[in-house]
C-alpha cells in the first residue's frame, strides 16, 4: 500500500491538480510522510514543496480517504489517499517536481489517477465540483 496525502482547495466548482515532470496524468497536491511525521506536519511540507504556499496547520481537516489501484504500478499495489482541507498562504505556483496546475472538474476523469477519479465522484455527490 502507498500511502499519500493530500490538500483539497477549490475554485468555481474545481479542484485544483498537479501533473509532474515527465508524467501525463494530474494527481491531487501533497504527497507521502518521512517516519515519525504526522499528517499536518507532512502535507504542510509537502504543499510548501510543491506549491510555494503555506497551509495554515490549525485549519487543516480530514475530509475523506480512498483506495485504489496506484497508477504506472503493478497490478495489486494500491493506493490509499488520505484527503485534508485547510487555508493557505500564497498563490499556488508549479515549484519542484510539479510542470502544471490545473482546475479539473468530472469532465477530466480521463487525464487523473483511479483514485483520483473515486475522490472526483464523492466531490461531485458532495456538491464541492462540478
Amino acid at each position: 500500500m502507498i500511502d499519500k496525502l493530500a490538500w483539497l482547495t477549490f475554485q468555481d466548482k474545481q479542484l485544483l491538480c498537479a501533473r509532474s515532470h515527465g508524467k501525463d496524468i494530474y494527481y491531487i497536491p501533497g504527497g507521502k510522510r518521512e517516519p515519525g511525521e504526522s499528517d499536518e506536519a507532512a502535507l504542510v511540507r509537502e504543499i510548501d514543496e510543491e506549491l510555494a504556499v503555506s497551509l495554515s496547520p490549525d485549519t487543516l481537516r480530514f475530509a475523506c480517504e480512498f483506495s485504489a489501484q496506484a497508477d504506472g504500478k503493478p497490478a495489486g499495489v494500491n493506493v490509499r489517499l488520505r484527503c485534508y482541507t485547510g487555508e493557505a498562504d500564497g498563490t499556488p505556483t508549479a515549484s519542484a517536481e510539479i510542470a502544471e496546475l490545473r482546475w479539473l472538474d468530472s469532465r477530466h476523469l480521463d487525464q487523473i489517477s483511479p483514485v483520483s477519479r473515486l475522490l472526483f465522484q464523492w466531490l461531485v455527490e458532495q456538491g464541492l465540483i462540478r
